[in-house]
């Protein structure tokens, strides 16, 4: 035995105290300490904020970027409890939702009933991730004060410091995040802004003004919906052509759980304008709501049609999928104890909740529809029009099958197959041109990398029926290769490769491609995105000469930043035309070995906010695509978020 294994002991045992876990491993509670983690922390905090607004105590909310590269947020709620903790004697209500985990009014009691947060560590976790916090806290006519430094430690105790201004109450806490713990500190306008809209829509009344006070152009913009989620419907379907002007609503209310749902279809061929929320939260994996409101609408719709004589001769019942065609839906349920499951702990699991919402559809869509017989008939018309159409796309792929084409018993011819079949260690680039795919093919590890080239721009699914799509050969090449087949038989499991990145060129039209591949996987494998399954691949767009060695920059913004750090370097770059003017050496290096590469992973945060930015990318509406593109212009980066 080692003098190492010997010395193992009790001593050994090192317990973290307070907020110093937090800190030790802030991967655990913000997911990472990138960009997505230091927006969290805002999160966390509005979080509260709108907690408050759900229980019916806060009315507006107030979110300012500081000059100085702080986040302060306030609102006119209540105000955190400022007296003594009857748990921690020496420590005011207030201090101990500041420094102690799991601490809140969540967890029973009569604080909130209905509530946001997930795992209840909140605003603690930001104070344990901040090089400083401050807060004020307006109650009772008193304002009082509060502030800590170096990751949570007390520096001014809760203390009042005077009247609140017009009598005012709510809480206030500004915060700079740690940039010790974070790898960069700059809040993106944008990723807040979109956010914030959507809570302003799940909370009919809650306003939530923005104010961006850094650099020279100061910006303020306010979110407020009277319509609550009917305006959330109609906003994500403004890029899209509604079937008819009105959007559909109903509620329907019980002991400690509740259900509203917004409804309106539109001329587009996709099924997945589904969105739910559970407490605010935005259930992307779905769950019992999703349930109830699904088998529902089946039904509802089906005897509608029956009882129309709109049904041909023959015909069998619509499937969902045929009714969802076109549809954009909000479900939002709040309930007191929401159970949370599933791979990235948004899926709700609570059962009881179907069943409210399978009744308030029964009740209310059939209601509605008998009301509305103008909107009705085309809804009816359209479902009938895609059950014929999935019919014919069957038919089409049954065809394929015969010829090998779907069903995965043969591979692709241009697919370069790698040798291990486990797929946790399988990767399938897809790769931008045979050019491309050949260096890639001498680039890789043979045994856990396999190679598909694609040739060029694929068909833009985002407006093409079902059918159309399967005859495009590089779409059935795809589904061919990755293996999880489509429509009716997509199965996550069967998954051949558990990494799909897209390998395309650093230049616009290499931008273009990996659009299409993103909406073509979001929109009939979406599974593949919500799992963390798709990949992009960040080839180099500059190399320049360092002393004997070359360096590789990913894009302009790298490249800025290059001759910031080296203000005297010659200025030569060599633009790379893309990546079949790469060499295989080169590839490897900079692209594809795992040792050296930077992949980023594709995730779906909020599906409401992707469904609406594939549908104003690649829609029809020209103006809409304007709009985005000339917001988004300035920075470039917000696919890494």
């Amino acid at each position: 035995m080692t003098s190492a294994e010997t010395s193992y002991s009790a001593a050994d045992i090192t317990v973290l105290e307070g907020l110093e876990a937090v800190r030790k491993r802030p991967g655990m509670y913000i997911g990472s300490t990138g960009p997505t983690g230091l927006h969290h922390l805002v999160w966390e905090v509005v979080d509260n904020s709108v907690d408050e607004a759900m229980a019916g105590h806060c009315r507006s909310i107030s979110v300012r970027l500081l000059e100085d590269g702080g986040c302060e947020v306030s609102d006119d709620g209540r105000g955190i409890p400022v007296d003594r903790h009857p748990q921690y004697e020496d420590l005011t209500a207030a201090e101990v939702v500041l420094t102690v985990l799991h601490a809140g009014g969540k967890f029973g009691g009569e604080g909130y009933k209905i509530s946001g947060g997930l795992h209840g560590v909140g605003v603690s976790v930001v104070n344990a991730l901040s090089a400083r916090v401050e807060v004020e806290i307006d109650r009772e006519g008193r304002r009082h004060y509060m502030e800590f430094s170096g990751g949570g430690h007390l520096v001014t105790r809760l203390k009042e410091v005077g009247p609140s201004p017009d009598g005012r109450t709510g809480t206030t806490v500004r915060f700079w995040p740690d940039p010790a713990i974070f790898d960069e500190t700059t809040f993106r306008l944008q990723t807040l802004v979109e956010r914030f809209q959507m809570m302003a829509f799940l909370n009919r009344g809650l306003e939530i003004t923005v104010h961006d006070e850094r650099g020279d152009e100061q910006t303020e913009q306010s979110f407020c919906y009277e319509g609550g989620i009917r305006d959330f419907v109609a906003h994500v379907n403004a890029s899209k052509e509604s079937l008819f002007a009105v959007v559909g609503y109903y509620e329907q209310a019980e002991e400690e759980q509740e259900v509203e749902v917004a409804f309106q279809w539109n001329t587009g061929f996709n099924t997945d304008g589904l969105h739910s929320f559970a407490n605010g939260i935005n259930t992307i994996e779905g769950g019992m709501h999703e349930e109830g409101f699904r088998s529902a609408l089946t039904g509802v719709v089906n005897r509608y049609v029956a009882s129309k004589g709109l049904f041909r001769n023959g015909d069998d019942k619509l499937q969902n999928e045929d009714i969802r065609e076109g549809l954009t839906a909000i479900i939002s349920v709040r309930l007191a104890e929401p159970q949370f499951e599933g791979q990235t702990k948004s899926k709700l699991g609570n059962v009881s909740i179907r069943s409210l919402v399978q009744r308030a559809t029964n009740d209310h869509l059939g209601r509605w529809l008998e009301e509305h017989p103008s909107e009705a008939k085309r809804i009816a018309q359209k479902a009938v029009n895609a059950q014929r159409a999935r019919i014919a796309a069957q038919e089409a792929r049954r065809s394929a099958r015969r010829k090998s084409a779907l069903d995965g018993a043969g591979m692709p011819d241009k697919l370069k197959d790698c040798a291990s079949r486990e797929p946790r260690e399988c990767e399938l680039f897809i790769v931008e041109g045979d050019s491309a795919g050949g260096s890639a093919v001498q680039a890789r590890d043979p045994r856990t990398m396999a190679i598909l080239p694609i040739r060029g721009k694929i068909l833009n699914v985002e407006r093409a029926r079902p059918e159309r799509m399967l005859d495009n050969n590089e779409i059935q090449t795809l589904i061919q290769a990755i293996g999880v087949g489509y429509g009716d038989d997509f199965d996550v499991d069967r998954i051949r490769y558990h990494k799909v990145i897209l390998l395309c060129d650093a230049d616009v039209d290499g931008s273009h491609i990996r659009t299409l591949l993103l909406t073509f996987f979001y929109r009939n494998m979406k599974a593949l995105v919500v799992g963390g399954h798709v990949y992009i691949a960040q080839p180099p767009l500059y190399s320049t000469i360092v002393g004997r060695e070359k360096v590789y920059l990913k894009d302009d913004h790298a490249k800025d930043a290059f001759l910031a750090d080296n203000p005297n370097h010659k200025r030569e770059f060599q633009r790379l035309k893309g990546l079949g003017e790469m060499d295989f050496g080169e590839l490897r290096e900079t692209t594809m070995n795992p040792a050296t590469r930077s992949l980023l992973q594709v995730s779906v945060e909020e599906s409401a906010i992707a469904d609406e930015v594939f549908s104003t990318l690649m829609g029809d509406d020209v103006e809409s695509r304007k709009r985005f593109i000339q917001i988004n212009a300035q920075d470039v980066r917000f696919l890494d978020i």
